[in-house]
């Protein structure tokens, strides 16, 4: 596996998401998720559910190495990839950080034989971003997949690849 990428300035690369930088975005990302959806519409992974064999964490780091952001693909099976905290700091966002880490983690998806990469994300206007950049990214939308369950706080969408 190639495990860095660099676009820019921003670098993409493997890492374990137990790093002091990242478990402060991890927290964030889980306290906003909390604070957007109902508790039982929350599928945001914390760190040890993150560091498990079938996902690939990846953070993205300035060239000083200061976080930008991170996101995770989690294997389902040997078909099917899912999109896992994907997040971007507030002071990265509008530079193409969540750009770098999808198509880094659609690559990888590509390289491991992956033929679908699929998604939940919410339905509240906080979530629009996030779904204007998987839709402009070739994701359509499409019915629970996995062991999600129909939920009206949730928005599945999905990628042929």
């Amino acid at each position: 596996m190639d495990t860095t990428i660099t676009q820019g300035d921003v670098r993409v690369a493997v890492e374990d998401p137990a790093a002091a930088d990242v478990l402060a975005l991890l927290q964030e990302h889980l306290d906003d998720m909390f604070a957007t959806s109902p508790p039982e519409s929350v599928h945001a992974l914390d760190v040890e559910r993150l560091r498990v064999p079938e996902i690939t964490f990846v953070t993205a780091r300035d060239a000083g190495g200061a976080l930008l952001g991170c996101g995770a693909l989690k294997a389902h099976d040997a078909d099917l990839g899912e999109l896992k905290s994907m997040r971007t700091t507030a002071a990265a966002r509008g530079r193409g950080v969540a750009r770098s880490v999808l198509g880094f983690l659609l690559d990888e998806a590509r390289r491991r034989g992956m033929t679908r990469v699929s998604l939940e994300t919410g339905t509240e206007d906080y979530f629009a971003p996030a779904r204007r950049l998987y839709a402009r990214h070739g994701f359509v939308g499409c019915p629970p997949f996995a062991d999600y369950a129909d939920d009206p706080n949730s928005t599945f969408m999905t990628l042929v690849l």
